[in-house]
């Protein structure tokens, strides 16, 4: 910015910090964050600071005072990992509590007062899964997808807090936190920056970083630290309460948060919150919530999961943190699949601890709903998700020239003249050409991330120098390479190309969710390649499943199954997917189903609301039985759930003759 910028910026943004010392202080009426209004006063300061001539007694900052490894091993949990929903406030409390308190009286258990519940600080760390047999440390693990991890012991074993040997010779497996204190990330910084190194955003980044060295003694001079907090599986006897366990992790000599507090009821809670909301700054480590967990252990085991997370407990996070900076740019990225994503380049700032210049803006309908333009000061939030995210405008700092940002008819990246289209019925645009050469080389790139095929060594560099060289024109053609197709490419020489075809030979075998995620099929991730996966077991109930079986999957909806369906229609995918399975070895993945009489072998379809479950956790419930689950009634139905205001389903099931189950029948059904 030139002088007379900085100047303008200025009187903005002291004529708008006035305005809300008003809206604050005198009127009660705060209208942004009392992290925004932070981020403002320290833009004026810091503007102040630099341009001295524009200094005034009257600006309202005057009120201010081992051995390396080669690669680490995919490990499967033995015991899945889930994570706990979040919540946000004290409303939100209440509502979770008494949730938790109506699945109790399902179980048959009454409750003489208020339900007992243990709180514990929630780290914002690197969770590790550690596995001992006869009291020996024999793994350490990440928590990965939830199904498979990462084996990390080594790195783990240089964790001074984490026991190699435990007091009693038993067999267990802990969950914990593994953490960098603040002190040691500045010293690891301090170092790094000396070095010429780039430096860590926060504690988090510098503590998984560390876990993932290949070089343990790089993680030994991290100086990592470690809470457990979790016993996944033991056996070495019943333990009736959460507080027992925590007890007993400390026993058995691991280092357990010494700040956990049994209390009763969400009043209790929340002074635990608030106490801890306030001091957290004291603490050496980073505290972004307070987990919450049913006492009881009996009462734990009956509540269960929902497909992502405990009954029993929750996250309740701290307040988000907020802060202000300046749209330069709102720029268009061509994902692998042509859907086009519209990202706001932003003046860097930091949030919750990390440096932010980016942020996805989503699609046109979002830029449309925040009004955001370039130039525009913006609210940005990190809450819950590790992704900032857009929330206001603040429109009184909009340039007099900012204008409406319209998505232009042409991306040079999209090939076959750049044409893009806005999808019918959807929020956002496409290429219309769907092989673009940008196209295909994000496609390639995921193909060998981590998320799918993790072929170590092949980069983008690389997979540009194939597709340029015309080596790779399918998925398949990668595993047919050959050292001699490499060594004439760019870096290369006779060892770097067997590497590379050794780490190409190492990845041929993969599981089911990973081989569908590589797919790059439209809206199919990595989290709906793992339900896919669990649901049908093997590529071919996949590629033949109808839309109304992909409709059933659980977190599945009517778009997402009519692109898994016409993807493994189309001539060209089939073939892409033979070549392939020629190539590589699949694991097959399989939900654990225990079939109950009267639902195994029957189709349900479900109407109206539930007392007990979510709409997910009855068709989870009815799968995981050995039953099967529409979304439409005919003649193929079993049973129509009838819960409370049901649609027109019920209807065609009394037209049709089809029988209806009350909740009560239908719980009687699975035996609850």
């Amino acid at each position: 910015m030139d002088k007379k910028q900085v100047e303008k910026r200025i009187e903005e943004l002291r004529k708008v910090i006035s305005h809300h010392q008003r809206l604050y202080h005198i009127k009660d009426q705060p209208e942004i964050s009392d992290e925004a209004y932070d981020s403002l006063m320290r833009e004026l300061i810091s503007l102040e600071e630099e341009f001295q001539e524009f200094d005034s007694p009257l600006s309202p900052s005057r009120r201010v005072g081992g051995d390396p490894v080669e690669e680490f091993k995919r490990v499967r949990h033995e015991v899945p990992q889930w994570s706990y929903d979040n919540i946000f406030n004290y409303e939100e409390l209440g509502e979770w509590d008494q949730r938790t308190k109506r699945f109790i009286q399902k179980t048959g258990k009454k409750l003489s007062g208020e339900c007992g519940y243990v709180c514990e600080h929630k780290i914002d760390g690197l969770k590790i899964i550690l596995t001992y047999k006869k009291g020996e440390l024999i793994l350490g693990a990440t928590r990965g997808n939830g199904e498979v991890g990462e084996d990390v012991t080594e790195n783990v074993k240089t964790i001074r807090s984490v026991p190699l040997k435990l007091e009693e010779p038993l067999d267990i497996i802990v969950a914990g936190e593994a953490w960098l204190s603040e002190s040691e990330f500045e010293r690891i910084n301090t170092e790094r920056e000396e070095e010429e190194q780039p430096t860590f955003a926060n504690p988090r980044n510098a503590a998984a970083g560390s876990i993932r060295q290949l070089d343990p003694s790089i993680a030994a001079e991290r100086r990592l630290d470690c809470f457990i907090y979790d016993i996944e599986k033991y056996e070495g006897g019943e333990l009736e309460s959460q507080a027992e366990e925590l007890e007993l992790l400390s026993k058995l000599g691991f280092k357990v948060n010494p700040h956990w507090e049994l209390v009763q009821g969400i009043d209790e809670i929340q002074e635990f919150y608030e106490k801890w909301k306030d001091e957290r700054t004291e603490l050496n480590y980073e505290v972004d919530g307070v987990v919450i967990k049913l006492n009881d252990r009996d009462l734990q085991e009956k509540l269960g999961y929902t497909a992502k997370s405990p009954r029993f407990g929750v996250a309740y996070k701290f307040p988000a943190e907020q802060v202000t900076t300046v749209v330069e740019d709102i720029v268009l990225q061509v994902g692998r699949t042509g859907i086009i994503t519209p990202v706001a380049e932003l003046r860097s700032v930091t949030v919750a601890g990390s440096t932010v210049s980016r942020a996805t803006l989503h699609n046109e309908d979002e830029i449309n709903r925040l009004d955001v333009r370039i130039g525009d000061t913006i609210i940005l939030e990190k809450a819950g998700d590790v992704i900032p995210k857009v929330i206001k405008v603040l429109t009184e700092f909009r340039p007099k020239d900012a204008k409406p940002f319209v998505f232009p008819k042409r991306i040079p990246e999209c090939g076959g003249g750049g044409f893009i289209e806005r999808v019918p019925g959807q929020a956002y645009y496409r290429c219309v050409d769907p092989d673009s050469f940008e196209q295909r080389k994000r496609k390639f790139e995921y193909f060998v991330s981590r998320k799918a095929f993790d072929i170590d060594g092949l980069g983008e560099q690389i997979i540009e120098q194939l597709l340029d060289a015309g080596l790779i024109h399918t998925f398949a053609d990668i595993f047919r390479l050959k050292k001699g197709d490499l060594e004439v490419l760019e870096r290369f020489g006779e060892k770097s190309a067997e590497n590379l075809i050794d780490a190409i030979n190492d990845a041929r075998d993969v599981t089911l969710d990973r081989f569908l995620a590589s797919l790059s099929v439209p809206h199919v991730g990595e989290e709906t390649a793992l339900l896919l996966a669990r649901t049908f077991g093997s590529l071919d109930a996949v590629q033949h499943a109808s839309i109304e079986d992909l409709e059933d999957v659980e977190g599945v909806g009517d778009i997402v199954a009519r692109s898994v369906y016409s993807w493994f229609q189309d001539s060209e995918n089939k073939d892409l997917v033979d070549r392939l399975v020629e190539e590589v070895y699949i694991e097959n993945l399989s939900a654990d189903v225990e079939k109950k009489e009267g639902i195994a072998g029957k189709t349900f379809v479900l109407t109206g609301s539930l007392d007990t479950y979510s709409r997910d956790e009855a068709k989870e419930k009815i799968r995981n039985s050995g039953g099967d689950v529409s979304s439409s009634v005919s003649a193929k139905t079993d049973f129509v759930v009838v819960g409370t205001d049901p649609g027109s389903k019920a209807q065609k099931a009394e037209m049709l003759g089809i029988q209806t189950l009350s909740e009560k029948e239908f719980l009687e059904l699975l035996g609850e």
